[in-house]
């Protein structure tokens, strides 16, 4: 079975979304379901549907998290170190051609938010990027083709998801 690590906060995260589904979304929707199908026939039944797709899709949601869960290890970045880019890190980064700086957080695939900086240690430039330190150039081959990066600084923050 092929491990998910990823923070604290992510696995608390996950958890609690999963515990929100089971607890409050699900049962709701099976209520809904249930006053629905006691409205008549079924087959031109709109409301009966909906319910029935959204309780469909809140227990593939429900089996994706506990799968995710059932894989997740935990890993607290901060006792890691960071002198070399490595899960938790937070990279500062330079684009040598366009001279166009980027801040990234190497994080689990469940909390990567690429938006807010936070980028998969599976995704290709953190791939890339392990093991790197500061002053380091690479040519980075990314779904948009081959860039070239100078790591900047390579250094530990507080993740906040």
């Amino acid at each position: 079975m092929e491990k998910e690590p990823m923070t604290r906060d992510g696995y608390e995260k996950i958890t609690g979304n999963l515990d929100f589904l089971k607890s409050k979304e699900r049962p709701q929707t099976v209520i809904a379901l249930d006053e629905a199908r006691q409205l008549g026939d079924l087959k031109e039944n709109a409301e009966y549907h909906a319910a029935k797709d959204k309780l469909k899709l809140i227990d593939t949601q429900i089996a994706e998290l506990s799968n995710i869960i059932s894989k997740a290890v935990i890993i607290d970045p901060s006792t890691l170190p960071h002198d070399k880019v490595s899960f938790g890190s937070t990279v500062s980064l330079v684009d040598v051609d366009t001279d166009e700086e980027y801040t990234y957080t190497i994080v689990g695939g469940i909390e990567s938010n690429a938006e807010k900086g936070f980028i998969s240690f599976n995704s290709p430039l953190a791939k890339q990027l392990m093991g790197k330190e500061e002053g380091d150039e690479l040519q980075a081959t990314l779904p948009g083709g081959v860039r070239t990066f100078e790591v900047l600084e390579v250094y530990y923050k507080e993740i906040n998801l």
